[in-house]
């Protein structure tokens, strides 16, 4: 190889490294460890690093996923649908806090099936036996739950007066004083990592259902805009039931700063549509997406450019 090669092939490898050490990196704002998003934003960051040229990271976070993406702080994060909403119209918990305008909706994902849960051997058979018992309540970090948690007590009739008020910070923590027995329930999504833990630690859980009578729902609603009833069959996968059993749902909204190019977006939003196995194998219940449903809107909240291209393309919005 002569000197001219030599300095050509320098150079390639130069440039290749160079474009190596530039390739876009994403994180996804979660909630904490061992959580419902913290585990779908894992699963979700590993398909997006495997399927495009974009490296996507987690960032746990002790508050709500949307205010490190408003922030900036983030390029993607996720939440419920209705506490979106509620932040970005400055509604629900975020009254008075005004408008927040750097959102941009991407997805919409998996449902959270939701339920409050207690030991195998528990007295408790219906939320109304909640009266009088030990519930996790505060949330500071994250009062989301704290609504979500009044939204189940809303259902028996029931609100936080009518029950042992026990102050943690987040869900997380209130596995932990669960599994340590200073609470007599346990509020998580189904299928939790936290939720097997507990179940493992207090030799096993029991899903309380929701009443589906018209009036309880409507309380519930009251409560909780959006949250519909979904009726869960026993898995494997879930700890704590043994029938059908109806427990609160919500969607799950992925969103991205305003600010997030539109090519990094659409290959995001690319490669969630198209790898549902993928992302079901890393997070079982990644099993409900509905790619199709993907485009459903969420109240408050615009599609980001790059998301709204994609979909035209495959034919889930209309081109304009």
């Amino acid at each position: 190889m002569n000197a001219i090669q030599t300095l050509f092939s320098t150079c390639a490898l130069v440039l290749a490294l160079s474009a190596g050490a530039a390739a876009q990196t994403v994180s996804i704002s979660t909630t904490p460890a061992g959580s419902f998003t913290n585990s779908a934003g894992a699963a979700m960051a590993k398909v997006i690093s495997e399927k495009t040229k974009i490296h996507a990271v987690t960032a746990a976070q002790a508050q709500q996923g949307q205010i490190p993406v408003d922030s900036g702080a983030a390029e993607f994060g996720m939440s419920n649908s209705f506490d979106a909403t509620f932040f970005v119209t400055g509604t629900g918990d975020y009254q008075g806090q005004g408008e927040h305008k750097n959102l941009r909706l991407v997805a919409s994902l998996i449902p959270y099936r939701v339920a409050i849960h207690v030991r195998a051997d528990s007295d408790i058979k219906t939320l109304k036996d909640l009266k009088g018992k030990r519930v996790s309540s505060g949330f500071n970090a994250q009062k989301t739950i704290k609504r979500i948690i009044a939204a189940h007590l809303a259902n028996a009739g029931l609100s936080y007066k009518d029950v042992v008020e026990v102050l943690t910070p987040n869900v997380s923590r209130s596995a932990q004083d669960f599994s340590a027995g200073k609470t007599d329930a346990l509020f998580f999504a189904l299928g939790s990592a936290a939720v097997k833990q507990a179940a493992a630690t207090v030799g096993g859980l029991r899903v309380v259902p929701i009443d589906s009578s018209p009036d309880a729902i409507n309380r519930m609603e009251a409560v909780l805009p959006g949250a519909y009833v979904i009726e869960v069959k026993p898995s494997p996968a879930i700890e704590g039931l043994s029938k059908p059993t109806k427990v609160i749902a919500f969607d799950m909204a992925f969103f991205a700063n305003k600010s997030v190019p539109d090519d990094v977006v659409y290959q995001v939003t690319k490669a969630l549509h198209d790898n549902k196995a993928a992302l079901a194998a890393t997070f079982r219940p990644f099993n409900l997406l509905n790619p199709a449903n993907m485009a459903k809107t969420v109240k408050g909240l615009t599609f980001h450019p790059g998301a709204a291209k994609y979909y035209r393309e495959i034919g889930l919005l209309p081109k304009s």
